[in-house]
């Protein structure tokens, strides 16, 4: 620190230092305290950038090169909450860490870095040169005057530290006015050691913690626990659900062929005889046409021998071969008339048309029997779920089930268990489930008059009832037995 001119302490900083302490001490809570230290201490001796540090007692940082007081950044000029997981603040706070275990003075003094380190890289990218360590000693203890007298004083450590940056050089008047501000900083803290706002030392959560250690809280708060881990509840767990179709008539292709196009749209309504689906029926048609030539020329052939069977008698040797190549012909076109017929797949009930995009069956080659959509009554629906095999619990038919839509998922649908696979199957995401069935309750559709099929959300079902604390443990408990191998 430089020498100051010869102008010593004027009137008019001693003016703004009564002013700052008055303003320090009128602070209602702690976070109001941390503003003023960050940002109003300018008005006594300027600097563009300040940090107020809190060390955590009982802490320090392992390492012979990192090590230090283990602390945090709870105030930033210009900043009003300061991001504690950020990188410059998790530096900046091992840094302050480190000054305040290698130095043990009560007084300000210099904040500084070794050259050409990591932190003199950090130091000159996001700070000015000049940095003030000011000390401010939070903690205290009864100390006894020689009037017998009991009062707190501050037993002098270093638990917390406002740190300046500037520019310019400090000087000593700098450090001896920013001193006797810091040590009332230190008096207006420890005045508020009762708000129950602050968030660390020795009120708010701090002080409930020492009304604990007595005896008589330690029973109470046992006796809570015990109370609560005993508390009766029933296993539950969640599965991701879908609204589907009860009783749903599955349209399927009647033949090996190609899908021509998709006559309706999906969730369209249909009434039976609707046709649905059309398929290519070009070579149907061709080997219908042929069949039906065949026909004629057997039927000609049998005609004309039935003529000469009248005059030669071994032509009728020849009629029965004949007969039967003509029924052959005829059946054959009646098969390629039926399965021209069925190229065109018609609703078999009336209902909405459940299947995906329309574009997607333009083309495509089915198989005989292959699923194309299928045929529901909105009105009948039913819950299906994918209960997760490592969430699985014990579901009895009649069990409370929720079902949460995710287009209103504070409004749930009531359900009741109807039945459990019997065991877990792949499910889209890879993993193995038990699929769920469950009806909804009557008037459900009244409860959500938009219930209808393929709606999704997440399913809550409850088992056998319990207490707290096997709910709680039961998937430790778990791992814990694999982990055995028993």
């Amino acid at each position: 620190m430089t020498t100051p001119p010869s102008s010593a302490v004027n009137a008019d900083q001693l003016q703004r230092l009564v002013l700052l302490e008055k303003r320090a001490r009128a602070c209602e809570d702690r976070r109001e305290l941390t503003f003023v230290m960050v940002n109003e201490t300018s008005g006594l001796a300027p600097y563009r950038q300040a940090a107020l540090w809190v060390g955590e007692p009982g802490r320090s940082k392992s390492g012979s090169a990192r090590r230090g007081v283990a602390g945090k950044i709870v105030a930033l000029s210009g900043l009003a909450h300061p991001a504690d997981n950020s990188t410059f603040n998790v530096w900046l706070a091992a840094l302050i860490g480190r000054h305040a275990d290698s130095t043990r003075a009560g007084e300000p003094c210099a904040l500084s870095v070794a050259p050409e380190s990591e932190d003199m890289r950090m130091w000159r990218e996001y700070l000015p040169d000049k940095g003030l360590w000011i000390p401010l000693p939070l903690a205290k203890h009864a100390a006894t005057d020689e009037a017998g007298a009991t009062r707190p004083v501050s037993d002098g450590s270093l638990q917390a530290g406002l740190v300046l940056w500037r520019d310019e050089e400090w000087t000593n008047q700098d450090a001896a006015m920013l001193a006797l501000l810091g040590d009332a900083y230190s008096h207006a803290w420890r005045s508020l050691g009762g708000d129950t706002r602050s968030w660390f030392g020795s009120g708010g959560w701090g002080g409930a913690l020492a009304r604990l250690r007595s005896r008589g809280w330690r029973l109470a708060l046992l006796l809570a626990l015990v109370a609560v881990l005993f508390f009766p509840v029933r296993h539950s767990a969640l599965a991701p659900a879908e609204v589907v179709p009860r009783a749903p008539f599955t349209v399927r292709a009647p033949l090996h062929g190609v899908v021509e196009r998709v006559d309706i749209l999906p969730n369209d309504t249909v009434k039976q005889g609707d046709l649905l689906v059309l398929m290519d029926a070009q070579d149907i048609k061709g080997k219908l046409e042929s069949a039906r030539q065949t026909l004629a020329v057997a039927e000609a052939e049998l005609r004309q021998r039935q003529q000469q069977a009248l005059f030669d008698d071994r032509s009728k040797a020849t009629l029965g071969v004949l007969l039967s190549q003509r029924d052959q012909a005829a059946s054959e076109a009646a098969y390629l008339e039926d399965m021209l017929a069925r190229t065109e797949i018609r609703a078999d009930r009336s209902g909405i048309a459940v299947f995906d995009d329309p574009q997607e069956w333009s083309g495509r080659p089915v198989s005989l029997g292959e699923r194309i959509m299928v045929i529901a009554d909105p009105l009948d629906v039913e819950l299906e779920a994918h209960l997760p095999l490592a969430d699985a619990i014990t579901l009895h038919p009649g069990a409370r089930v929720r079902l949460f839509l995710n287009a209103e998922p504070a409004s749930p649908v009531e359900a009741a268990l109807d039945r459990v696979g019997y065991r877990a199957v792949p499910v889209a995401d890879g993993t193995l489930a038990y699929r769920v069935r469950a009806s909804f309750e009557p008037g459900a559709n009244e409860a959500a008059p938009d219930l209808r099929v393929g709606l999704k959300g997440t399913a809550k079902l409850y088992g056998e009832q319990t207490v707290f604390a096997v709910y709680l443990l039961r998937k430790p408990l778990i791992l814990f037995r694999l982990w055995l191998g028993i």
